[in-house]
């Protein structure tokens, strides 16, 4: 018997919460679903939490489910207020279009899009042509100001205040999911917790349209054991760019979540199957690193693919062994004649980019941050020399977990 891909989904902990669950659940049993995800390219690059989504898409077109993977051309440009004090930069026509392109690169990692196994829109097709007054009547007429105002996704930007333009995008999803209804008989969408109210509105807009049921469902959102999300580094976003973040950077931060996170990432974020996931789960004390290995290794493949899997890998185990001199390790090459007479510690973090300011730097290295080949520097006056060097080589270590290696040329 074929197992429904919604026990799948509810047994590796995705689902969070659904509009009509045993109706989903009998959907995706008997037939093969149409349902969209959306993503809004406010940034030139998919994160480690647009990746947990992908992960559960491709699930469903694993079970022979037919994904739509919106990009919002047209949203973007008013600016979801989910979880927003502030409301969004405004960013241009041509610098959206450019990270929907991005998006669509990397996601093809992720989800097949061979003989039309996955459908891909800009909902800048439907959106920037609407008529003002026609689409008020139309569309407008079916939405209550009063439960709008009640919704989580608003609720955060109130007391700032809450343009009319942010107003409106609750109204541009639910259309979203209408045109989608319309056109390639979908029924279902998917997409982060944070994202139920918004969705919520397209399933009443389809029934008093279309006369047609319709279902959200939406999937956890990557949180720490605190609650707070993860993909946070400290240089900033998890990106999946390996130029934004690299994949030894990417592996290591995997390798280093927390103990008590580790089960909940392998069933999430890999494809092992949930008997293995429970195994390394179970894990206790200093075994739990081998879990945590897996998982690295794991999620670097699936976004950056097995050969760079492997090298992070290597360069992990290597600086574990103190190994400092694989070439995998990030590097930087840097002239011999900046180390003849000496350069300072503050000035060489800031030139390698491991600070953003001589203040940042001091700040490191007074709280203990900065190792030179694994001794901590202490001083913030310390200058680094050719002495300091090992077979034209210099490991820099910024915090537990950021490597640099500094090669002379």
């Amino acid at each position: 018997m074929k197992v429904n891909v919604f026990d799948i989904l509810k047994e590796r902990g995705f689902i969070e919460q659904t509009s009509h669950e045993d109706e989903i659940k009998e959907l995706l049993g008997n037939e093969l679903v149409t349902f969209y995800c959306g993503y809004d390219p406010t940034a030139d690059s998919l994160t480690a939490g647009h990746f947990l989504t992908l992960m559960a898409i491709s699930h469903m077109q694993r079970a022979g489910h037919r994904p739509i993977i919106l990009i919002g051309g047209g949203t973007t440009m008013i600016g979801d207020p989910t979880g927003k004090t502030d409301m969004r930069k405004m960013l241009t026509l041509e610098d959206i279009n450019n990270n929907g392109e991005k998006f669509k690169n990397q996601m093809r990692r992720f989800i097949n899009f061979n003989d039309d196994k996955t459908i891909m829109v800009n909902n800048a097709d439907w959106l920037l042509n609407l008529e003002y007054l026609p689409f008020l009547r139309d569309i407008g007429a079916h939405f209550s100001v009063n439960r709008m105002l009640g919704a989580e996704c608003y609720k955060s930007r109130m007391e700032k205040g809450l343009t009319f333009l942010e107003f409106n995008y609750m109204i541009m999803q639910s259309y979203d999911f209408l045109q989608l209804n319309r056109k390639y008989n979908c029924k279902l969408q998917v997409g982060g917790n944070d994202q139920w109210s918004n969705m919520l509105g397209g399933i009443d807009l389809i029934r008093k349209k279309e006369s047609e049921s319709a279902y959200v469902m939406t999937f956890t959102l990557l949180t720490t054991s605190e609650g707070k999300k993860m993909g946070k580094t400290e240089e900033g976003v998890l990106w999946l760019d390996p130029n934004k973040t690299s994949p030894y950077d990417f592996y290591q931060y995997w390798r280093n979540v927390d103990d008590s996170t580790v089960g909940k990432c392998l069933s999430l974020l890999t494809f092992l199957p949930m008997d293995e996931v429970k195994k390394l789960s179970a894990l206790e004390g200093a075994e739990i690193n081998k879990a945590k290995e897996v998982l690295a290794y794991e999620v670097t493949k699936i976004v950056h693919g097995e050969e760079e899997a492997t090298k992070s890998q290597n360069a992990a185990k290597a600086l574990f062994a103190n190994g400092a001199n694989d070439d995998s390790i990030p590097s930087v090459e840097l002239e011999i004649s900046v180390f003849k007479e000496g350069i300072g510690i503050l000035n060489l973090l800031t030139k390698v980019n491991l600070a953003s300011s001589n203040g940042e730097g001091r700040r490191l290295v007074q709280q203990g941050g900065i190792s030179i080949n694994e001794e901590k520097i202490s001083d913030f006056k310390r200058e680094i020399t050719l002495d300091d060097f090992q077979d034209g080589k210099l490991m820099i270590r910024k915090g537990k977990k950021v490597y640099l290696q500094v090669i002379l040329k």
